[in-house]
């Protein structure tokens, strides 16, 4: 027992392999076994030598390397464990769409980052260096009057008395000290294109950008009708001189005239993407025609088609012609001639005219006025990255006028904030705006009214801004029934919309006899003691005088030069900054003060309408 106890201790004599084999196995290996089985421990010693060293993945034996020295070409390959980190890489939010698996689309929702909509609204805009801005501001010190343009007499004294009537010590703002010079410049001669140059290329390009309510439109009208008159002025001349080169020389010219086409063909396009922009632009267009004499009209959706055959197949001709785009595209696709003779394009709201719905129709219009095109002028109150993309990969050369304030609601506009969620609203917004407008309408007037209406009421009118169309309407009626005078805005109602249009909007000519007779009149009916009394309508129980509000989508928020409103309530938190800075440009034009509300619910943004607020306290652009 104790030399098998012995013989069983780990601690053993080592033996050769084959002796080893034997040993351990129950019956002895035949002769031919045994050297099949030592011929196969061979081969697989032999394979294990053809083992990958540990030294292979380094480009050198040394002992360290530098951080910037490249892996060998044999890197990765003797690696026997795999590098997975702790935690899954996370999926972008396109791959989850693509995915479609509502799943991940909750946990995305769920996973998605506070900042990530805030971040989203700010990368809508494209930033303007601050360094850029500053350069402007000393550029734009050097210009404090309208005589400082070479402008025609004619066309200077047409500002004054046309433009902007009443006004004293009127100065140009930013934006038109930076664009009537450019626009004044005579366009170097046009040059045939080379061999594979898109001929869209061989006009001058230019890009307006200002903050809203700042001119614009007559930044760039001005430079227009000045062009219009110093045309007409040189063909007087060259007819003039040819009519006496043939008196000199006692030619009779017998050959008859031919009329080259039957249409107006005009000299300058202004396109705008609304009707009622077109009604708007048309009217100060006419203004300045009153003085400076030259032939413009205008065609949209609200013009009857015998009226707008009626000004493109003018023989007499046309100037200047304010249009939209999808109308004047239609028409030139038959009639291409109509384009035939246009130097300047306009393209007024261009960050809405190059976007998705009028982009092909725009380039349409650009490529069939580009034979005779001199400048193209792009004008807009917001630079958006996706304007910024066309515009450098469509108009790499373009120049580009931007003012110091660009992408910037101005300090005069205030800002107020209503959270709904409070009492007494407990989240309804309805009743939250239309407490937020008898408030408003209640509150004195601190501005000083126009001495010929002295004495009579003075109607304060409000803009309530909604993010879908439906609500326009349905909020107009709860209004309603809360005893405040409100009407819908919208594309469904075109037939009342320029009469809703004109109690906001108001021109600076003063008052004329008639009116002044008919609002104290107005005053006198109020204030007399009826002979009859009227019961008041079932479920109002009282009213709020004086006042008239508007409930519209963004339809009214770009280019509505509405002077006359000082509030502005934004029921829905806007999409976006764009939005922001259009519905807010509503108010603070022409260096008057404003105020806004915006009703923030449960489910709004409060980051980012104060990051919107704290932006507009120190006056910074919105981006």
């Amino acid at each position: 027992m104790n030399r098998i106890g012995r013989l069983s201790l780990p601690n053993r004599s080592p033996v050769c392999l084959l002796c080893q084999t034997q040993a351990t196995r129950s019956s002895p290996l035949a002769g031919w076994q045994a050297i099949r089985s030592v011929g196969n421990l061979r081969q697989r010693r032999q394979a294990a030598r053809m083992t990958l060293s540990s030294n292979v993945a380094k480009s050198s034996l040394k002992p360290t390397r530098s951080k910037n020295e490249r892996p060998g070409p044999f890197a990765g390959m003797n690696r026997t464990t795999a590098h997975i980190p702790d935690t899954p890489r996370s999926r972008s939010q396109a791959a989850l769409k693509r995915s479609g698996d509502p799943k991940d689309k909750d946990a995305a929702r769920k996973s998605e980052s506070p900042l990530y909509k805030a971040l989203k609204m700010q990368t809508a805009l494209h930033p303007v260096p601050y360094g850029r801005r500053s350069a402007v501001k000393s550029q734009l010190a050097e210009t404090t009057n309208f005589d400082q343009f070479p402008l025609l007499p004619v066309v200077r004294n047409s500002i004054f008395s046309q433009a902007l009537p009443g006004l004293v010590d009127v100065v140009p703002t930013p934006i038109q000290r930076l664009a009537i010079p450019a626009l004044l410049k005579e366009s170097p001669p046009k040059k045939a294109p080379k061999p594979g140059q898109d001929v869209e290329h061989t006009y001058e390009q230019i890009l307006m950008a200002a903050e809203t309510g700042s001119g614009k439109t007559l930044a760039y009208l001005i430079p227009l009708i000045d062009m219009v008159k110093r045309t007409e002025a040189e063909k007087i001349e060259q007819d003039r001189k040819e009519a006496e080169k043939k008196s000199k020389s006692k030619e009779v010219d017998i050959s008859p005239q031919v009329e080259m086409s039957n249409g107006a063909r005009p000299r300058v396009i202004i396109l705008v993407p609304t009707a009622e922009l077109v009604d708007q632009l048309t009217a100060t267009v006419k203004a300045f025609s009153h003085t400076v004499k030259y032939r413009s009209a205008s065609i949209s959706s609200n013009i009857s088609s015998a009226r707008i055959k009626k000004v493109l197949f003018n023989p007499v001709g046309l100037d200047i012609l304010v249009a939209t785009p999808h109308l004047l595209g239609v028409i030139a696709k038959t009639e291409p001639y109509v384009l035939s003779r246009v130097s300047h394009l306009v393209l007024d709201e261009a960050d809405s005219l190059m976007d998705r719905s009028f982009f092909e129709m725009s380039n349409e219009i650009i490529a069939k006025c580009a034979p005779s095109l001199q400048k193209l002028v792009l004008c807009s109150a917001t630079i958006t990255r996706a304007l910024d993309n066309v515009l450098r990969k469509r108009f790499p050369d373009i120049k580009r006028l931007t003012t110091p304030n660009l992408h910037a609601i101005p300090r005069r506009v205030q800002l107020g904030v209503v959270d709904i969620q409070r009492d007494p609203y407990r989240g309804n917004r309805s009743l939250a705006c239309a407490d937020v407008i008898w408030s408003i309408g209640k509150a004195g007037d601190t501005e000083a009214q126009h001495p010929f209406l002295a004495g009579t009421p003075k109607v304060k009118k409000i803009l309530v801004f909604v993010n879908k169309r439906d609500d326009a309407e349905e909020l107009a009626q709860f209004l309603r029934t809360k005893g405040i005078d409100a009407q819908s805005f919208s594309r469904d109602a075109t037939d009342r919309n320029k009469e809703l249009l004109t109690e906001f909007t108001e021109s600076l000519v003063p008052p004329t006899a008639e009116e002044i007779m008919v609002a104290k009149r107005k005053k006198a009916q109020e204030n007399a003691i009826p002979f009859v009394y009227e019961q008041p309508k079932e479920g109002l129980s009282r009213r709020l005088p004086n006042t008239k509000v508007l409930v519209t989508t963004d339809l009214a928020s770009r280019g509505i030069d509405t002077l006359p409103v000082k509030t502005v309530v934004l029921f829905d938190v806007p999409h976006n900054t764009i939005d922001f800075i259009h519905r807010l440009g509503r108010l603070g034009r022409m260096g008057k003060r404003g105020r806004a509300v915006v009703l923030v619910g449960k489910n709004d943004r409060k980051d980012v309408v104060k990051e919107v607020r704290e932006g507009m306290f120190r006056g910074q652009a919105l981006v």
